[in-house]
């Protein structure tokens, strides 16, 4: 079974996260943030993934450490719920239109963990600053082994554009990881 169980405790933050690659779009998600609670609920609604997440976190500075820890978290999960990569498809591009706004996310799912980050927001999008998109993303790469390039062709509202963006990640993770072979998707016969 892809599934993962992983409790991550700092003095920053305190998060319980599960995670199956393989599930029918089940989530529970609280991380004190609600407008990044929304974001990864697409994320497992569109990718088909059950994700569960319980994060208290110093919120009182401010939403930096919770969402960066996070995204460490969800990083390592997806990484163990991987194992050795046998038989994924390992690469995929999906482009997402949410009104005006348009994103296209390609992963690889290489073990050679890069961020290219293409967006620009400003502001933020009720409490949540929209800086932490990119440091969320940052995490789930380098944490998850992924070569993630996420481009923000256009857009104007910053709801419009953080949502097209986490749903064209949900969509290029749900295929990447999707089981097409009954081999190791490498000319090194590994990915790590």
């Amino acid at each position: 079974m892809r599934q993962s169980k992983i409790e991550r405790n700092t003095k920053e933050t305190q998060i319980a996260l599960s995670l199956n690659l393989d599930g029918t779009r089940q989530n529970c998600i609280d991380t004190g943030i609600g407008f990044l609670d929304h974001m990864l609920e697409l994320v497992s609604c569109h990718s088909d993934f059950d994700l569960s997440i319980k994060c208290v976190g110093d919120l009182k500075v401010d939403g930096h450490h919770s969402v960066e820890d996070i995204g460490i978290v969800l990083g390592k999960a997806i990484l163990e719920c991987l194992g050795d990569k046998k038989g994924i498809q390992r690469y995929s591009t999906f482009t997402i239109p949410m009104d005006e706004s348009l994103a296209t996310v390609s992963v690889d799912i290489s073990g050679r963990p890069y961020l290219v980050f293409n967006a620009e927001f400003e502001g933020k999008i009720g409490d949540f600053d929209t800086e932490l998109i990119e440091e969320f993303f940052r995490a789930v790469a380098t944490y998850g082994g992924i070569t993630l390039h996420i481009n923000l062709q256009y857009g104007e509202n910053n709801h419009h554009k953080a949502e097209a963006i986490f749903k064209a990640f949900a969509h290029a993770m749900k295929e990447a990881t999707k089981i097409v072979c009954d081999y190791i998707p490498s000319s090194k016969g590994m990915l790590e």
